[in-house]
């Protein structure tokens, strides 16, 4: 192992020790490339443009070296005005915050809408067999932010198209041009359903979309009069994307977006357009040589569209992006 590999390592391996007071105050970092954050694992990326910065928000994973499972009990906030030099704040929520939540702070996605931030989260219910997805509201896009409910949004019983008590995961959020918000989800199938203007209750019947070998991580953004749905496809995960003209379909599926990311089986991706670029983020397992699927850290590559509006392949690198100006 490299010095620098074996410093990265021991210092992740002590963080629970040597971090823990950084994190109660904003700490200013400059990412030097892929993965963009080195000082913690972080994975499950979901990326909010407001006023001119990005809010990067991901999961935390906090597993023992050698421990083959998910160990993750809170979501952390990055931000940047040029995709390179990046202030980490305190985290603006614990999987604690929803009373009814046994634990588990997995994937999860933050959208504006008049002024208050609403956070969409899965964790593990309480009292309901299952996964579930919760929500959380802010007046700041930092928190911090409270249970939106005092009850999950989504929670397994109310599922029934696969059999597995972890299809209620990976919620994304998209308000449509007139309005109308939408939350896709899904472990197994791809969900989605719409929201009522208080983006806190659901406003009609849970509806599922047929996709290629979909296996999670929907994620639905909009471009030039098209909706794109990209997802994690099969296991170990590429990513996968379908287009369509319509937020109800029908979607038409279009190809791969990136191969399977280094050293982990799952990725999950957040796209998004800034200061005229887009960017394509995700997570590998490629922090240190063993960090693998349990030990995942966030990484930003440029993404371009061919003429027709459909999307290149992503090229992973170890560079990454450079200054948005």
């Amino acid at each position: 192992m490299k010095i620098s590999q074996y410093l990265i390592a021991l210092g992740l391996a002590f963080g629970s020790l040597t971090y823990a007071n950084a994190t109660t105050r904003d700490t200013t970092f400059h990412s030097g490339g892929n993965p963009i954050i080195r000082h913690k694992y972080t994975a499950d990326p979901a990326a909010m443009v407001y006023k001119d910065k990005v809010y990067l928000y991901t999961g935390h994973d906090e597993a023992a070296p050698g421990h083959n499972g998910y160990t993750m009990h809170d979501w952390t906030c990055f931000t940047t005005t040029d995709m390179v030099n990046w202030t980490e704040h305190p985290s603006p929520m614990n999987v604690k915050e929803f009373k009814w939540a046994k634990d588990d702070a997995w994937a999860s996605q933050v959208i504006e809408r008049n002024g208050k931030f609403y956070w969409y989260v899965a964790v593990e219910h309480g009292t309901i067999h299952g996964k579930a997805i919760g929500v959380a509201v802010s007046d700041s896009p930092l928190g911090p932010f409270k249970d939106a409910r005092g009850s999950a949004l989504v929670t397994n019983d109310m599922t029934k198209a696969v059999k597995h008590s972890w299809d209620d995961i990976d919620p994304t959020v998209i308000i449509g041009k007139d309005g109308q918000a939408y939350l896709f989800w899904g472990n197994g199938i791809c969900y989605y359903a719409k929201l009522k203007s208080n983006m806190t209750e659901l406003d009609g019947e849970i509806k599922t979309i047929t996709l290629p070998h979909y296996t999670e991580a929907p994620w639905i953004h909009e471009r030039n009069g098209w909706y794109y749905l990209s997802y994690a496809y099969e296991f170990p995960e590429k990513i996968a994307y379908a287009m369509s003209r319509n937020i109800n379909g029908p979607w038409e599926y279009k190809g791969i977006i990136n191969e399977i990311a280094g050293n982990s089986n799952t990725n999950h991706q957040a796209i998004i357009e800034f200061k005229g670029k887009w960017y394509f983020i995700y997570h590998n397992g490629a922090l240190v040589p063993d960090a693998g699927s349990f030990h995942r850290s966030v990484c930003i590559d440029y993404l371009y569209y061919n003429k027709d509006g459909s999307i290149k392949r992503v090229v992973m690198t170890s560079e990454g992006v450079k200054p948005a100006k």
